[in-house]
């Protein structure tokens, strides 16, 4: 979880991110339309406590930093995003299948194995891996430093740090795939500001047509543009 991790390798790091979460089926969009932009320290969340929205915005710039040579998660608003999910369909777990039995050991082919929702995954998640900061650090995560907090999320994304009020769901699992997919949604769904992430990786968006391209050994020199018509 370093700085350096980041920094070093991130174009290549975000082109195979991309690609992994082109084909995701984590999230049900829910769109950002007529949301005010504000800057992201006066937005007022549709999901989040105002505790839980200072620790997304926390987290998610330690999983995309703003060093390096691309955005970071808070400059694309990837918060937003994680906020705007979680109010919505995917945060209620709508179109899953949710009944039991849930078995936390289950093969991945068998599917989500916790009662809980996106939404209620968060929550609870949250609110232990806060408390597990305040008695290892003495503070809650956000007011850590960036390295304590790395050292923090990589003991997470390890399983070092075993939060049983998630009922067998990987609450860093979660905010993770859900950062990535903020990063590299349309900008319709509330993250990636301007298109920002796409310009860094050479994505054209939601162009329609390449058919003049076809044959054309030279890079490809136009864009990105979104769902909307925006763009970059």
């Amino acid at each position: 979880m370093s700085t350096r991790d980041h920094s070093t390798t991130r174009r290549g790091f975000l082109q195979s991110a991309a690609a992994g979460v082109a084909v995701s089926a984590m999230t049900h969009p829910a769109m950002a339309q007529n949301q005010p932009l504000v800057a992201l320290e006066e937005y007022s969340p549709t999901y989040f406590t105002a505790e839980e929205w200072t620790f997304i915005l926390a987290a998610t710039a330690r999983l995309i930093p703003s060093e390096g040579d691309g955005p970071g998660a808070t400059e694309t608003r990837v918060p937003v995003f994680i906020d705007l999910q979680l109010a919505g369909d995917f945060g209620k777990a709508a179109d899953w299948y949710m009944e039991g039995p849930h078995v936390p050991d289950a093969p991945a082919q068998f599917g989500y194995q916790s009662p809980l929702t996106p939404a209620e995954v968060y929550r609870a998640g949250i609110a232990e891996f806060d408390e597990w900061c305040r008695q290892n650090h003495n503070a809650p995560f956000a007011e850590l430093d960036a390295a304590t907090q790395d050292a923090a999320l990589t003991a997470l994304q390890k399983g070092d740090i075993k939060l049983a009020s998630t009922q067998g769901a990987s609450f860093f699992g979660l905010l993770l795939q859900n950062t990535k997919e903020g990063y590299f949604a349309d900008p319709l769904y509330g993250g990636n500001h301007g298109m920002a992430a796409w310009v860094h990786i050479g994505f054209p968006g939601a162009r329609a047509s390449y058919l003049e391209w076809v044959g054309i050994d030279k890079p490809y020199p136009l864009g990105p543009v979104s769902i909307s018509g925006e763009r970059a």
